[in-house]
């Protein structure tokens, strides 16, 4: 077993380019053994293998930087740098992380968890390369899905222009490109990453340009025939156009062929692209066959590729997936719109009905967000179906073409709240913050999936401008559906559980954990209100104005960022009305980041929990028990 040989980067160049073969089988069989047990992203991995090694193999970490864009694709590289012992607690609270995570070793420089932002960090390691007279290599390695995100060309444009030394390594798994790869083209490739041609080719044109009367002329000429010929016969001529001189296409699954592309590109002065073409899942046939389903995975079988992921109620987005035809069957205006993501938004059902109202615009959340408002000034309904984390980038689109427009455009909000092993780069508790004091905007989450569905018909018919609801990565309670769909009145919260001491005021799942904690406390004679507040703007003011003039004890629970959010909204309320005497205690998400374990032990780390709202309330009353039941006025 050569990969038990393998305890750091350096350990691989002890072996020849053949003997790397077999280390390759054993990391693709490593993977496939461990992440059945774990989960993770699997396919997305065994397609990067080979190039993993090939870099390690090539360039010398850490002092030579990698920076792999999103990072859901560097398994191998924890592998490779000292991390396969920890295999084990993948994902797991306090486990290795599924992404890139600077503080778990020296050989994570860059970390993120959504797209398009490696070649932004490279240019900016490459500058302060430079600037410190430092002689360190820096690689992007960075997908073709990624490489749509609008940020990644902006990058492109100014690596360009900047003329730095830096590679960019394009894993291309999309197999439609195969048949650009040629003979003539490879030739190609070789010639123009060689420093003979390069210099030859400078000085011949230098010549050309010195010859009198005609030279100008001839200088143009051959400059003309040189564009036609790499038009003709050099797929990356969009990258030469950009100043990136392009290697490839190259095969990602061949090692010798991937270390003579890097030797290549470092006899290649200024910025390099090698197009490196890999398979997604390589080595696993279930993963090969649905490279979609592979990509991110619950445990399994490794024979079968049975999935062991357990029966239960359905997510949430299944039943916003469902309910979106239901209504687009009805309403010809509908459209769904989606930043790449049409299996995990619920959608693939909706796009196989209505294929024509369907769109994917690959990795561009802010594109999406203005052409939703467009669309929906020319009298369509637009259905913004996106992750509450992937919204966040296109915050200026939302506040400058949709809300300031006031167009009618409704956001189908996914992934709102913890997310379980993704970790902190996934948590949807932002939105909230960043939505609710925007202008125009109708923000909505749902109790249930019952309510989801009548949320989803009063957006559809609100015509006053934006609205959202937002929905949590979690399967439903499994109330009954049902058959009328009606509208909620805007801005209307609902009271699920009458109490006259304490009234926790709470939305979405920590509705559930509210009237827990009520039936606990129950036990104790406190008498717990629950209200379900649906509605995170507009508040229901005549509710809010109620609770503090019963001198009630105010809890707000939520699943969101505490600074900012409901609880903000709520303090606000009450300041504006003059209330200062209102108890209200926050209970929401503390002011850091959450990282990758459970739901439910990401929930109890922060004491969102049944248990920690009973013993907030417990708490409260002995410290304050005089204060009870004393009404307030404006002050």
């Amino acid at each position: 077993m050569l990969l038990s040989q393998i305890h750091e980067p350096n350990d691989l160049k002890q072996y020849s380019i053949e003997q790397l073969e077999p280390i390759a089988a054993e990391i693709r069989q490593f993977l496939i053994e461990k992440l059945s047990m774990t989960g993770g992203h699997l396919a997305s991995n065994l397609g990067v293998v080979e190039l993993t090694i090939a870099l390690h193999y090539c360039y010398n970490s850490p002092k030579d930087k990698f920076i792999f864009d999103v990072g859901h694709q560097a398994y191998v590289h924890k592998i490779l740098t000292g991390r396969k012992d920890r295999f084990d607690t993948l994902r797991k609270h306090n486990g290795l992380c599924g992404f890139v995570k600077r503080c778990e070793s020296e050989h994570d420089v860059w970390e993120a968890g959504h797209s398009s932002t490696s070649l932004s960090a490279a240019m900016g390691m490459a500058l302060a390369r430079d600037l410190k007279g430092e002689d360190n290599k820096v690689v992007a390695i960075i997908g073709d899905g990624a490489l749509t995100g609008g940020m990644a060309l902006e990058a492109l444009n100014h690596i360009g222009h900047e003329q730095k030394d830096l590679m960019v390594v394009l894993n291309d798994n999309e197999m439609s490109i195969a048949p650009n790869v040629g003979a003539m083209h490879n030739y190609l490739t070789k010639i123009r990453s060689d420093r003979n041609y390069l210099r030859a080719k400078d000085e011949v044109e230098q010549l050309l340009k010195k010859i009198p009367a005609i030279g100008g002329k001839l200088a143009k000429t051959a400059e003309r025939l040189k564009d036609s010929l790499k038009y003709m016969m050099v797929p990356g001529v969009l990258f030469e156009e950009l100043g990136l001189t392009y290697l490839g296409p190259v095969d990602g699954h061949d090692l010798a062929g991937l270390v003579d592309a890097f030797n290549q590109a470092n006899n290649v002065s200024g910025p390099v692209l090698v197009h490196v073409l890999t398979t997604k899942g390589k080595g696993y046939t279930p993963a090969e066959k649905d490279s979609h389903k592979w990509h991110g995975i619950t445990p399994y079988k490794i024979e079968s590729g049975q999935l062991l992921k357990a029966v239960g109620n359905p997510m949430y987005t299944e039943v916003f997936g469902q309910t979106l035809i239901e209504l687009a069957e009805k309403d010809q205006r509908i459209v769904a719109v989606t930043p790449a993501m049409p299996g995990g938004s619920g959608l693939v059902k909706f796009a196989e009905r209505f294929p024509d109202r369907m769109i994917d615009v690959g990795i561009a959340e802010q594109h999406a967000a203005t052409m939703c408002a467009a669309l929906a000034m020319e009298g369509m309904k637009p259905v913004y179906a996106v992750y509450s984390t992937f919204m966040q980038r296109a915050y200026d689109q939302i506040v400058h073409d949709i809300c300031r427009h006031n167009a009618n455009v409704m956001f189908a909000i996914d992934r709102a709240g913890f997310v379980g092993a993704d970790g902190e780069t996934h948590q949807g508790v932002y939105d909230i913050a960043f939505m609710r004091h925007i202008p125009n905007i109708v923000l909505m989450m749902p109790k249930d999936e019952n309510e989801l569905r009548h949320m989803m018909k009063t957006a559809l018919e609100y015509n006053d401008g934006p609205i959202a609801y937002r929905y949590p990565r979690v399967n439903v309670p499994g109330v009954p559906l049902d058959k009328e769909l009606v509208p909620i009145p805007i801005g209307s919260w609902e009271k699920v559980r009458e109490g006259d001491q304490v009234a926790i005021i709470s939305a979405g799942p920590m509705v559930q954990v509210a009237e827990e904690a009520a039936e606990v406390l129950k036990k104790d004679g406190v008498n717990v209100a629950v209200v379900n507040a649906r509605f995170l703007k507009p508040l229901d003011d005549s509710m809010l104005l109620s609770l503090a003039n019963a001198g009630t004890q105010l809890i707000v629970l939520e699943e969101a960022s505490q600074a900012g959010s409901l609880g903000s909204a709520v303090l606000e309320f009450y300041a504006e009305q003059g209330l200062s005497g209102v108890d209200v205690s926050l209970m929401g998400i503390p002011d850091r980041f959450i990282e990758h374990g459970s739901i439910k032990e990401q929930l109890e780390e922060v004491g969102l929990t049944a248990e920690a709202v009973v013993k907030e309330i417990q708490q409260h009353r002995a410290e304050h028990q005089f204060t009870f039941g004393k009404k307030v006025k404006p002050s």
